[in-house]
């Protein structure tokens, strides 16, 4: 942009530099170097000198085959999907309690502050109350199960490896599902409302209006929040860390909390941590291209197709009655 001969541009790009520098610091750099090392055999404290193996897939085939590895990324995959499922469930159906215009729902605004309130609650601070409101023998879950005469002595609860997985899940869950009804009810206000208008004048129930409106034109929400939540969960890692450790017996050992043991734990194996983040990256992206794939507005994309094909017909016509009337 210039006015008056003094040339605008050059600011926006000083007032850029300092993120530039820092994501190149703190982001780029780190990620170059962990995609490198995982080839190498860098590992220990104060080592600075590496080089890269003789088989260079030599470390993601020690991950791959490490049953810690294996027993942690079914771990995630478990609970990420037991704690998705009744998520996307309830925040589906509190969108559409909230964007009914037919019910007109008083407080909206206060519901959708308690509901999105655990979200803004540090990780850290919810896995630790969880851990004490189950501790043995004295934890308040313990405590409310006696008073009741469910149980007649304590018991530990967290050694239960359904239970901890099951706590995990629902922590999660709780955590997330405001956060994803935030985000559909805003995909809602995106739609025209004229389709509501007609399908209210037709006699459409709520459901009918839901099913047959309201979802189809959220396809991309969706998508958006599968994927999202898809990267969240398989990156899982302050709450069963901080709630039990991974335990018992790995039960709650996710794959970033695997990565961050073979980093900073025993050996110090770096290589094998970077090995493991990239096969983690991997398995990210592959589950989004088939989440794309499978959600992918194939009627949407045919119409753009035809509509691109009418356009440069169109065009390729004009210049042919150009050329003629020359």
């Amino acid at each position: 942009m210039r006015r008056k001969g003094v040339n605008y541009a050059k600011f926006g790009y000083i007032f850029s530099l300092p993120f530039v520098i820092a994501y190149a610091i703190f982001s780029l750099y780190p990620l170059l170097f962990t995609t490198v090392i995982g080839f190498t055999d860098f590992k220990g404290i104060g080592k600075t000198n590496f080089k890269f193996l003789d088989d260079i897939f030599q470390n993601f085939k020690l991950v791959i085959n490490n049953p810690s590895f294996q027993i942690s990324l079914k771990n995630t995959f478990g609970m990420w999907i037991v704690n998705f499922i009744p998520q996307i469930l309830l925040a589906l159906l509190l969108t559409a309690w909230f964007t009914n215009n037919r019910r007109k729902i008083k407080g909206q605004g206060f519901f959708k502050v308690v509901f999105y309130m655990p979200n803004i609650i540090t990780q850290a601070s919810i896995a630790i109350l969880f851990a004490t409101m189950f501790a043995y023998p004295t934890g308040p879950v313990n405590s409310l199960l006696q008073n009741m005469g469910i149980i007649d002595a304590p018991v530990y609860l967290l050694m239960n490896k359904s239970l901890a997985r099951g706590i995990v899940s629902f922590i999660q869950f709780w955590m997330w599902y405001g956060n994803t009804m935030i985000i559909l009810i805003a995909g809602v206000l995106g739609i025209n409302p004229e389709l509501f208008e007609a399908s209210e004048i037709d006699g459409a129930t709520s459901s009918q209006t839901f099913f047959k409106i309201t979802l189809p034109n959220l396809r991309t929400i969706l998508l958006f929040t599968l994927v999202t939540s898809l990267v969240g969960g398989l990156n899982m890692f302050d709450i069963p860390k901080l709630f039990q450790n991974g335990g018992p017996d790995s039960s709650t050992l996710t794959t970033s909390a695997f990565i961050y043991n073979q980093a900073f734990s025993g050996s110090y194996l770096y290589n094998r941590a970077a090995a493991a983040s990239l096969l983690l990256f991997a398995i990210i992206a592959l589950c989004s291209a088939a989440l794309f794939l499978i959600m992918y507005d194939k009627d949407a994309a045919k119409l753009r197709k035809l509509e691109k094909k009418q356009y440069k017909a169109l065009r390729k016509a004009d210049r042919e009655a150009r050329r003629l009337a020359k």
